[in-house]
């Protein structure tokens, strides 16, 4: 990719990622993922970059939300322990699994994912 597509590429790219996270939670996270292997880093790097873009904006908007009063850390609270093992567990497993297999299992989970926001 040309220098100047990837430069419009990760600031459109930054600005989509940080609209839906804003929007729908962690969401923007779907969105980063393809966008960062279009910049051509790999499905792990492009995985693991994710993460790294996504926490501090997940991170900003929980702050608004939470001076906003649309949430309290009580209604998170029961989802913490359970997300931080599993967020360890992600990232160990993230290493082991093979660029082609990530690929597959984040394709299907996101076809669950659409799946299960179409039906009631």
């Amino acid at each position: 990719m040309a220098g100047k597509d990837k430069k419009f590429l990760i600031s459109f790219g930054g600005l989509a990622v940080g609209l839906i996270n804003g929007m729908l939670g962690a969401g923007g996270g779907m969105l980063a993922v393809p966008l960062l292997q279009r910049a051509e880093l790999s499905q792990q790097e492009a995985h693991a970059s994710s993460l790294a873009v996504i926490f501090p904006l997940s991170l900003f908007s929980a702050v608004l939300y939470l001076s906003g009063g649309r949430v309290t850390l009580a209604d998170a609270a029961g989802y913490l322990p359970g997300g931080l093992v599993g967020a360890v567990a992600g990232a160990f497993l993230l290493r082991k699994i093979p660029d082609r297999w990530l690929r597959r299992i984040f394709a299907l989970f996101m076809i669950w994912a659409g799946v299960r926001l179409l039906l009631p």
